[in-house]
């Protein structure tokens, strides 16, 4: 069964998404080998975080997970099975010459992708640890997380030690955003210890890509990168991410250059580039307000105002919205952005800004015009060519610290994710999904992004 799922899966690929991969080998053939430096990636075994480092010479595909929510969702599974057709008939044919596949090819191919990736492309989960533990209200430990006051933390403070499952959750959705195998996986890890809520999330969604990997006969338990709290915490001041906070807020033109990329004007001073911490804990870039103050070209201060606020709906019920309940409001000087450290004042940086951290040299998105915003790919692309040129931070890619070219993107259909085949939804949890089979017939087509960017 899971061989008939792989052939199936990568057959359609082919028929679909050709040219995307046509892209990445030829991309490849002028891929620069020694940019970086060595990038350190985890994988959870049994409940174990087990940290491993790849030479910085790879070329290395970016997917992704969420820390809203426990449980795996089709959308996730789908974004992992698409980047390992492209790491794997990527270095496939890089090595063999791109061509039209025959039988053999495909028997070598379905045999490559029941194996851990190996080659010179290396797909990673990029985990966006800032994010609120109920964005999308999808977690089934959504009561326990707002009445214990950690709805608008960034998941990365998040602790699990008054966590428990939401029975009135589990009764509305099961069988659309969760099951009961899937209670009793995140019980199981909740019972074990430990109060890292991350830990939590990536070891029972670990645990399922395991066991999804012999189903499907695609090996999925991919290596992840946190970003942007976990990288902040492990730098020195003189790194990147320190780097680019501290410079983008120099002075008002060096911020209306990082607002010129999100196409935004800086006349009323808000949004905010970075989002300041409370000292209750709150981080939600959605709950958080600010302002700008200058004197003159220098940034005097950022008033931040917290207020609970309503974040999104799940796709099985759109009048369910979660929430994220924060009451606070305070002044930090101009200087701890100007002069950033982390430890001193925690920041939660926007992620087109963090982007630039990232090792990726190509990205899958998932859904964009559809399920994801334009803006944000848009921005991501604009930051890297405006920064390049820019003096302030020209020399960050002089360093190679930042690469200057705009990673290739990816993007999994609108048209074509992979939904729950009787409730619709790209949120339905893989535990939901009785016949893996209906999935694979849905197909996998991948487009090259380019009008985005």
């Amino acid at each position: 069964m899971s061989d008939d799922l792989c052939k199936s899966i990568l057959l359609d690929f082919f028929k679909y998404s050709w040219n995307s991969l046509a892209s990445l080998v030829r991309n490849l053939e002028s891929f620069d080998r020694d940019f970086r430096k060595p990038v350190s990636l985890f994988r959870f075994v049994k409940g174990r975080r087990i940290d491993s480092t790849f030479s910085g010479n790879h070329f290395f595909l970016r997917g992704s997970t969420e820390y809203s929510n426990p449980q795996l969702t089709v959308e996730e599974v789908q974004g992992m099975i698409a980047a390992r057709l492209l790491e794997v008939c990527g270095n496939y044919f890089h090595d063999n010459g791109l061509r039209e596949p025959e039988a053999g090819d495909v028997v070598q191919l379905c045999e490559a992708l029941k194996k851990p990736p190996e080659g010179l492309i290396i797909p990673f989960l990029f985990n966006t640890d800032d994010v609120e533990p109920d964005r999308y209200s999808m977690n089934p430990l959504r009561k326990s997380i707002l009445t214990s006051g950690q709805s608008a933390f960034p998941a990365a403070s998040v602790k699990t030690d008054c966590l428990e499952i939401d029975p009135h959750f589990f009764r509305k959705y099961d069988g659309s955003l969760i099951s009961s195998d899937e209670v009793g996986l995140i019980k199981s890890y909740l019972d074990a210890g430990g109060d890292s809520y991350l830990d939590l999330v990536d070891s029972v969604k670990h645990s399922q890509m395991e066991q999804l990997s012999e189903a499907m006969g695609i090996d999925l338990s991919l290596h992840s990168l946190r970003m942007p709290l976990e990288t902040l915490r492990s730098e020195t001041e003189e790194d990147l991410l320190h780097q680019i906070i501290s410079r983008s807020h120099q002075s008002l033109e060096s911020i209306k250059l990082a607002y010129r990329c999100m196409r935004r004007s800086i006349t009323k001073r808000r949004p905010l580039l970075t989002i300041p911490h409370s000292e209750k804990g709150f981080g939600s870039k959605r709950t958080a307000r600010g302002k700008l103050r200058f004197e003159g070209q220098t940034l005097r201060s950022v008033e931040v105002r917290y207020k609970t606020t309503r974040l999104y709906s799940n796709e099985v019920d759109p009048d369910d919205l979660s929430i994220a309940k924060a009451e606070d409001s305070f002044e930090v000087r101009g200087e701890k952005l100007s002069r950033y450290s982390f430890k001193e004042t925690p920041f939660s940086p926007l992620f087109f800004m963090y982007s630039l951290g990232s090792p990726e040299d190509g990205a899958v998105w998932h859904g964009v015009g559809t399920f994801a915003s334009p803006k944000l790919l848009r921005s991501c692309a604009s930051i890297r060519k405006t920064f390049r040129g820019s003096q302030l931070t020209k020399d960050l890619f002089k360093k190679r610290m930042v690469k200057a070219d705009l990673p290739l993107q990816f993007n999994l259909s609108p048209n074509s994710m992979w939904v729950h085949p009787i409730h619709r939804n790209i949120d339905a949890s893989m535990g939901s999904i009785k016949n893996l089979s209906d999935l694979a017939q849905m197909g996998m087509k991948i487009d090259l992004l380019s009008k985005f960017t």
